[in-house]
């Protein structure tokens, strides 16, 4: 499609498709391990928020199935996406993660760059990989005191980190992100945990693994531009694998005339659509998921996202933020006024909610004034 004729999607045509993709638009029926596939994974270093983004975009969803799929190793909670813990499917764990070392290295340096200053990374992987092939697990602090005889100087935050988040692909051991359980971090290797290694990267230079990436992406966010599916997945080198779909793909512009690119046959509903009410977890893909936000939450409110804020979509925008306390009261803030229509169905949807996180113990729903 040429740049001239792109039909141009407008914020709401782009707010109803992320909704369709992101399982928000209608609780979709899908089985759980379905669904953290269709998403590409849930952005989880808070480790209770995954199962809020489920019971969000699922009909009927049970929480014990997703702790079933961590403790039986069809579900991993790693670090991926942006260096971020993320919980995925075991198969995009292992498919995924190759594809991603340079990255994961990349922005552990951005951190400690200087406390890591000659040391030979290859040789760091290496040390690690020799402690944890005993199979035990280990927090971080245990693995970096594990080499720091032979790297003194970096300090163990630095090697724990290189280690964890980039070197070795590592899994957080259940109990950690279970249901209703507080456990600390505790690794061990993907490859022991899951009985495989991961895909190493593709030998030929064709990054199939990069042209799956920009399938799933569009899948589960598009329309979107490549500097959105950059924002998701935080790989810079990705062109060479959009350029290699492209001709599977359509494309558009947004009101801002950036090409966005998208899968034909995806859903764009009418802009019109009734959107419900949702309530998202802290750290929700269907906004960090984006380097343009603008089609889920104003440009006033974009910090909320990255301050780890849960908010509430109201016709299909951030418009609220919401907390839950210890008695199980769900209390919204709306960041503006509210219809009385809107304020009864939030009201609605979070009495629900206090209703999933409580058994059922607790309907209490609180909205407090509006935010200034």
């Amino acid at each position: 499609m040429g740049t001239s004729t792109a039909l141009v999607l407008g914020t709401r045509a782009l707010n109803r498709a992320t909704l369709a993709r992101q399982l928000l638009l209608d609780r979709a029926g899908l089985p759980v391990l379905d669904a953290v596939a269709h998403l590409g994974g849930l952005q989880a270093q808070e480790p209770q928020e995954p199962f809020v983004g489920l019971w969000s975009r699922l009909s009927a969803f049970d929480p014990s199935a997703l702790s079933d799929l961590l403790t039986g190793r069809k579900a991993v909670r790693t670090h991926l996406m942006r260096r971020t813990v993320h919980l995925v499917t075991a198969d995009d764990a292992l498919a995924w993660r190759g594809r991603h070392t340079a990255m994961l290295r990349q922005r552990v340096l951005g951190t400690y760059r200087q406390e890591l200053a000659g040391v030979d990374l290859d040789e760091l992987a290496a040390a690690g990989r020799a402690v944890m092939a005993d199979g035990e697990p280990r927090t971080m602090t245990e693995l970096a005191r594990a080499v720091a005889e032979r790297w003194p100087d970096p300090g163990p935050r630095a090697l724990g980190e290189m280690l964890i988040a980039a070197l070795v692909p590592m899994a957080q051991l259940p109990p950690r992100g279970l249901w209703r359980t507080r456990a600390g971090v505790r690794n061990v290797t993907l490859s022991s945990w899951l009985g495989r290694e991961a895909d190493p990267p593709d030998g030929d230079g064709s990054d199939q693994v990069g042209q799956a990436l920009v399938r799933r992406y569009l899948a589960a966010f598009g329309p979107a531009a490549s500097a959105d599916l950059r924002a998701w997945c935080g790989l810079a080198g990705l062109p060479a694998a959009i350029a290699a779909v492209r001709g599977e793909l359509v494309a558009f512009r947004d009101e801002r005339g950036r090409e966005l690119l998208d899968l034909p046959d995806a859903p764009r509903p009418d802009p019109d659509t009734p959107a419900p009410v949702r309530f998202l977890p802290a750290f929700d893909n269907a906004i960090l998921g984006y380097q343009d936000r603008g089609r889920i939450i104003d440009d006033a409110h974009r910090g909320l996202s990255v301050a780890g804020e849960r908010v509430v979509l109201v016709d299909g925008r951030v418009a609220a933020t919401w907390t839950v306390g210890k008695d199980a009261t769900v209390t919204v803030t709306p960041l503006h006024g509210l219809s009385r229509t809107d304020r009864t169905a939030v009201a609605d949807e979070g009495e629900a909610l206090a209703a999933f996180l409580s058994d059922g113990d607790s309907h209490d729903v609180r909205i407090a004034d509006a935010a200034h």
